[in-house]
């Protein structure tokens, strides 16, 4: 049996090695003419021709070579079994689909758990290429618990892999942390490096997509190291494409640059354009963080041809997204389409009910793995509850009482942010600054349309971004990551376009707004003490309200309530 290292070695962001499989118009005729016969002769001549054809492009190292004797739903599991495997391979993935599905049924009246693991796994991974969450993790679920009750550590390991990357690919890093830790130590246990060598790339691009740069290049490294001491060139490869991810993340743009330089003329010889188009967008991206925008565009428009021609909507949306950043201050009406497409994109694979079954299915394979201690562990976990139920009921009397006292306070706070919600629009226009690059543009002698256009889309970003701060700052939260997500960009680019603006990084700019709401507040509301103004810029603690006043503006909150009385 082929192993499911194959299929699942380069899950989310790359895949197997192509070297020159034949065409869907070749197998295509050939997979028909199989399915639309009933002859048992037929059957066999078709099937055997078919395995050749797989053993002469090695793609199977095995002739598999059938007689008469062989049952017809025998024949046909394998042919479209293996059949959804070619055609993954060469990212037919609608068929592959097609063809995963006629096995699947046939698999379970043979029971045959190791196969239909198999099938399962590999069905999970094509409806993650076809942008299906929901039934990608579905697949997923009954793969693991296959896996599961074979006790095989190996086959566990590939199965939180799987879970991991799906939950990846639908940019939930947080929830794949718990599978891919846990496949790592089973991989272990298992003694199989090429395992613990695509679970550690997995892990890497977990805590990069989490902003733990320092700990994914810890652990691409690893895996780096591994595939040379296994001698895969082309996984090496793959990993070298990874680390290229963290370096950018890291700002070491020129040696992420100097590895992508590497990778990518590979990739084009190998044919592998799924991998190709993956790091042709984080060359773009890093082109873009060096300020070279004109070549940004390049990669990134090779990214989203791939990725357009094989239906790889997610990899296609950021492209697109590239695209836009890269040329919005040069060629905006280029960039208005790029944003277009980006956000129909966007809309597609992102739905509320996509997301409301991942947490649905997170909950429950949570449990899955969690469970496996036995029954007189289960039992010492329930008498620690009851100790702590009755710890928790001492203290819920104390718990109402402070309650009480902080509603009192809310309802005062509550009513104080409704009256100071009214007056964001006039904020924004008190301390809005012009932008940095609509400076430039009118020192370089652009043309009034291009000034226009661009200070109409920087106006149009930075008033976004301050309503959201204050938006935020009302319920008492000052977090730049929200702000980037609320503003449909990742961390990073939002850093790129607002420090471009303002000069300034998401953090220091989130602490400017608060800075000029707490102006603000201390000019217009004299019946607020500082501790609430505080409150009010989202400040917990006062002492550090007040040394941050003074950092921005010299003196402290109540120095300057005093020299404002004096005026």
């Amino acid at each position: 049996m082929k192993k499911r290292l194959i299929v699942l070695s380069f899950f989310i962001f790359h895949i197997s090695f192509i070297t020159s499989l034949a065409s869907w118009a070749d197998i295509g005729p050939q997979l028909e003419r199989f399915g639309q016969t009933d002859r048992q002769e037929e059957l066999v001549s078709e099937a055997n021709a078919f395995f050749r054809q797989l053993y002469e492009e090695e793609f199977l190292d095995t002739l598999y070579i059938y007689n008469s004797n062989t049952p017809a739903g025998i024949l046909r599991e394998q042919v479209w079994y293996w059949a959804a495997e070619y055609l993954y391979e060469q990212q037919q993935y609608e068929q592959a689909e097609t063809y995963g599905m006629k096995a699947l049924p046939l698999i379970r009246q043979a029971d045959n758990s190791e196969l239909e693991a198999d099938c399962l796994s590999l069905l999970a991974i094509i409806h993650v290429r076809l942008s299906n969450y929901e039934k990608a993790v579905g697949f997923a679920k009954e793969c693991y618990k296959l896996d599961e009750a074979s006790g095989d550590p190996d086959r566990m390991s590939s199965s939180l892999n799987t879970l991991a990357g799906i939950y990846m690919a639908a940019n939930q890093p947080e929830q794949a942390e718990q599978y891919v830790l846990k496949g790592v130590e089973l991989a272990g246990k298992a003694g199989n490096p090429g395992r613990q060598a695509v679970l550690l790339g997995m892990a890497s691009e977990v805590y990069h997509a989490m902003g733990d740069d320092e700990q994914a290049l810890a652990y691409i490294q690893q895996a780096y190291e591994l595939e040379q001491q296994l001698g895969r060139e082309y996984k090496a490869m793959v990993r070298l494409s990874q680390k290229a991810s963290v370096l950018v993340g890291l700002h070491r743009y020129q040696e992420a640059e100097q590895v992508l330089a590497q990778v990518i003329p590979y990739f084009r010889e190998v044919g592998d354009r799924q991998s190709l188009g993956i790091s042709c967008n984080k060359m773009g991206m890093t082109l873009l963080c060096q300020e070279q925008q004109g070549e940004a565009v390049t990669y990134y428009k090779e990214a989203a041809a791939i990725f357009l021609s094989i239906g790889d909507k997610s990899n296609e949306m950021h492209a697109r997204k590239g695209l836009y950043e890269s040329l919005w201050a040069i060629q905006p009406d280029s960039a208005k389409m790029e944003l277009d497409r980006f956000n129909e994109l966007k809309d597609s694979l992102y739905n509320t009910v996509s997301a409301e079954s991942l947490a649905r299915y997170n909950a429950e394979f949570g449990n899955d793995w969690l469970q496996q201690e036995n029954e007189a562990e289960r039992a010492a976990r329930r008498r620690v509850i009851m100790v702590a139920i009755i710890a928790v009921c001492g203290l819920l009397l104390l718990s109402v009482l402070i309650w009480w006292l902080m509603r009192c306070r809310q309802h005062r706070q509550a009513a104080i942010n409704l009256q100071l919600s009214a007056n964001i629009a006039e904020l924004r226009e008190k301390y809005k600054e012009l932008s940095v690059r609509y400076d430039n543009a009118m020192a370089t002698g652009a043309t009034d349309e291009q000034r226009e256009n661009l200070a109409a889309a920087d106006r149009d970003f930075l008033e976004k971004t301050v309503d959201i701060i204050n938006e935020h700052l009302l319920n008492g939260q000052a977090d730049a990551e929200s702000v980037a997500e609320q503003m449909n960009m990742s961390l990073f680019q939002f850093r790129q376009r607002l420090s471009s603006l303002t000069n300034e990084t998401p953090q220091s700019f989130v602490a400017l707004i608060r800075m000029r709401r707490a102006r603000y507040l201390l000019d217009n509301r004299p019946e607020l003490n500082i501790s609430e103004v505080a409150q009010l810029c989202a400040y917990n603690d006062t002492s550090n309200f007040s040394r941050a006043f003074k950092k921005t503006f010299g003196i402290t909150p109540t120095q300057y309530v005093e020299k404002q009385k004096e005026v």
